[in-house]
């Protein structure tokens, strides 16, 4: 079976022979076969050479960058070989039609709102009296088939996820302040953790997508720009609660992320090596686990869910069955 492979080491990747070779500062070597490796996951200053990029490519395995402070600063996207000119003509005629545009959009916010609710309902069952976010986030919920705009479909979702965000300091059992998002720097734990965690997930949905027919630079819910898959951030949103937040929860109520995790110094935006090493294990443990699709009548694992989405979402743009978001059902 296929998985991610994280480097945390500065040092040396090539190709040597039929494998691939990781030499670390120090000069020990280790052969990865490539047979195994998904994609890669660079988490230190890391050197290699076009023979390292042609070969992966050949295996269509990307590789994701990370900077000191654990923030994504980009992938190599290896060049796709499943084309359909059909379906990117599809995907763009969609986005050119507005109404149509919405729509979609909706069904992506209309999903990630209901995973948001249910993720509150989990733990107001479980003594944390959120039943008033609940309720907050159940009206918003409501409006979103009401939006006309892309904008407006985003004022709704903003407000939803400030309710949702408000509930987490009755979720988390640490005593930390958090009052909002803030990304453009996270300014707490919290708002790095998150920002750690959803880029995982978006490189995530990215490589999902690389094994589909779509492109990943076309999007519906966030505008297409230069320098990003906008269509990984569009469905990253429906994913976003299940897989970010309830590890993030897990992470902090069981108290193997704190304070201490961070660099203080540095007003906490720089994760540890170690609790980012803790983060991307329990990350991939959960991407592991498996649940039993109502519709495919089999266990799948919540990264195959992944996939299975963007294939609901080629099945509509090719006026196969309309899409709808997939919400967390157990």
């Amino acid at each position: 079976m296929k998985q991610s492979f994280y480097v945390y080491n500065s040092g040396d990747l090539k190709r040597k022979d039929n494998t691939l070779q990781f030499t670390n500062s120090e000069g020990e070597k280790r052969d990865i076969p490539i047979e195994r490796v998904s994609d890669i996951y660079v988490m230190s200053e890391m050197s290699f050479n076009t023979a390292f990029l042609n070969y992966i490519s050949q295996y269509g395995i990307p590789v994701h960058f990370f900077n000191y402070y654990n923030f994504y600063t980009g992938s190599y996207y290896p060049k796709e070989t499943l084309l359909a000119g059909n379906l990117l003509v599809k995907q763009v005629s969609y986005y050119t039609d507005y109404e149509k545009r919405v729509k979609l959009a909706q069904k992506f916010i209309e999903a990630a709102a209901d995973n948001i609710y249910r993720n509150l309902r989990y733990y107001n069952g479980r003594g944390k009296d959120v039943s008033q976010y609940m309720k907050e986030v159940d009206s918003l919920r409501k409006q979103i088939s009401k939006t006309t705009t892309i904008e407006s479909l985003m004022g709704v979702e903003g407000n939803i996820r400030k309710q949702y965000y408000a509930a987490w300091n009755l979720i988390i059992n640490q005593d930390i302040k958090f009052e909002k998002r803030v990304m453009h720097p996270p300014d707490n734990m919290i708002n790095s953790l998150i920002s750690f965690v959803n880029t995982l997930i978006y490189t995530k949905v990215l490589g999902e997508i690389y094994r589909t027919q779509l492109n990943p630079t076309i999007s519906y819910l966030h505008e297409p720009g230069e320098r990003r898959f906008s269509l990984c951030l569009d469905l990253s949103e429906i994913f976003k609660p299940l897989i970010g937040d309830r590890l993030i929860f897990s992470l902090l109520n069981r108290k193997q992320i704190t304070e201490d995790s961070f660099t203080k110094e540095l007003n906490y935006l720089h994760l540890k090596k170690e609790a980012s090493k803790l983060i991307v294990s329990e990350l991939e443990g959960r991407l592991k686990k498996t649940v039993m699709h109502k519709e495919l009548g089999r266990q799948v694992s919540y990264q195959y869910l992944i996939r299975l989405e963007a294939y609901k979402l080629i099945k509509h743009l090719l006026g196969e069955k309309e899409y709808e978001g997939f919400r967390i059902w157990w």
